[in-house]
């Protein structure tokens, strides 16, 4: 399994960008889906998680701002994020809760490379 991150760059504040989160290979369902992010010198924290059903949850910081969403057909996750701070500047990581095999009930943590977001003052 693989996730491959992308849409991260370089923006001013008050910009937008959507990230988005590929998940290839042996998947037989993704469950939850997230997004977290790791700024220099800090440890790395949840940003946002979309459920199969959709529900959403995010972080204070990030409320009113930021939009997560998926395409279960194409196993793809957005983050669509305006209204961007300085402080918003991290690493941004994509990871899955997902079952590899019909005949297989365990759940496995995938983690993607990461993007860079960077957000000038």
């Amino acid at each position: 399994v693989r996730l491959v991150e992308s849409g991260g760059g370089l923006v001013q504040a008050g910009g937008s960008l959507r990230l988005s989160c590929a998940a290839s290979g042996s998947i037989y369902r993704i469950n939850t889906m997230a997004w977290y992010r790791q700024a220099p010198g800090k440890q790395r924290e949840l940003v946002a998680t979309i459920s199969t059903g959709r529900g959403t949850n995010y972080a204070d910081s990030v409320k009113g701002r930021f939009t997560i969403s998926r395409d279960n057909g194409e196993n793809t996750m957005y983050l669509q994020m305006n209204s961007l701070k300085p402080e918003d500047t991290a690493v941004y990581y994509c990871n899955a809760v997902l079952r590899v095999d019909v005949r297989d009930l365990s759940e496995y943590h995938f983690w993607g490379q990461g993007t860079q977001v960077t957000v000038s003052s």
